[in-house]
């Protein structure tokens, strides 16, 4: 799929996924608009992923409607349209359903729930008129399973992949493709950077040592090139989410285990 010349635009690209996303776009020749909550961040990342007659650096809190819009504006008056939108933006909470701050709840569905909803809203009209566009959302596998002690963060992404799963068939007719990318553990600063609660327990085994972020962003611009409608990575993951969906007592046994041990 020829990208010389596409407008690809990737929230949260600051770092981690984001950026190894940006810059493998950009790498095949794709016009990029990084975004982040802090322009300066996404400055830094723009200079990394060193293509700067093709790319621009602006912040965005997707939890704000007009700043998506804003943004989208910039993008059409710079580079005259968007191809691709990777919704990428997102946090951790670790803590207990019974003990989480409920405050911080509602804060992570607005920015890895709704700041999704509202930028797929902003930009599915732009694309409509275009006749064309991808719609890429950064998902996880732990919204295909639940994982204990991080359970707000996991039914924000169920809620993501229903969602973006939904829209795909709504847009079939329009051009518009939707895609739902979900990995596995990523050895990121993802998890350090999670806001921790009162109630912290890790139910991934030690040895995990996770996929890269750069493993991540060849699975979604693999996606992409072949249209795919889901993309789970590692591919080691998929027996792993059929297991919870057959034998969901066999997963939830193990968490037990792995949360008594590091508790």
């Amino acid at each position: 799929m020829e990208l010389a010349g596409k407008v690809v635009v990737v929230t949260g690209a600051s770092m981690g996924i984001g950026e190894a996303i940006a810059k493998i776009f950009a790498d095949h020749g794709a016009n990029l608009v990084l975004l982040s909550r802090d322009a300066g961040r996404a400055e830094a990342a723009r200079s990394r992923i060193a293509h700067p007659a093709r790319s621009l650096a602006l912040s965005c809190d997707v939890r704000n409607r007009e700043e998506i819009d804003r943004v989208i504006s910039l993008t059409l008056h710079h580079f005259d349209r968007i191809d691709v939108w990777i919704n990428n933006a997102g946090f951790g909470l670790r803590d207990s359903v019974a003990q989480m701050d409920m405050a911080v709840c509602r804060d992570l569905f607005e920015t890895n729930f709704f700041g999704t909803v509202a930028a797929m809203q902003a930009v599915v009209p732009v694309m409509k008129r275009q006749g064309t566009g991808t719609i890429i959302n950064i998902s996880s596998v732990a919204g295909h399973i639940p994982v204990a002690f991080s359970a707000t963060y996991s039914a924000s992404k169920f809620a993501m992949n229903a969602i973006g799963k939904a829209a795909g068939v709504e847009l079939q007719d329009s051009g518009i493709h939707v895609m739902t990318v979900c990995p596995g553990y990523v050895s990121t600063d993802f998890s350090a950077n999670a806001i921790k609660g009162r109630e912290i327990k890790t139910v991934r085994p030690s040895s995990s040592r996770g996929i890269s972020a750069e493993r991540v962003a060849r699975a979604v611009f693999d996606g992409y090139r072949r249209k795919k409608r889901e993309v789970i990575v590692p591919w080691t993951m998929h027996p792993v989410i059929k297991l919870y969906q057959l034998f969901p007592g066999i997963v939830e046994w193990g968490m037990t285990r792995l949360a008594k041990k590091t508790g």
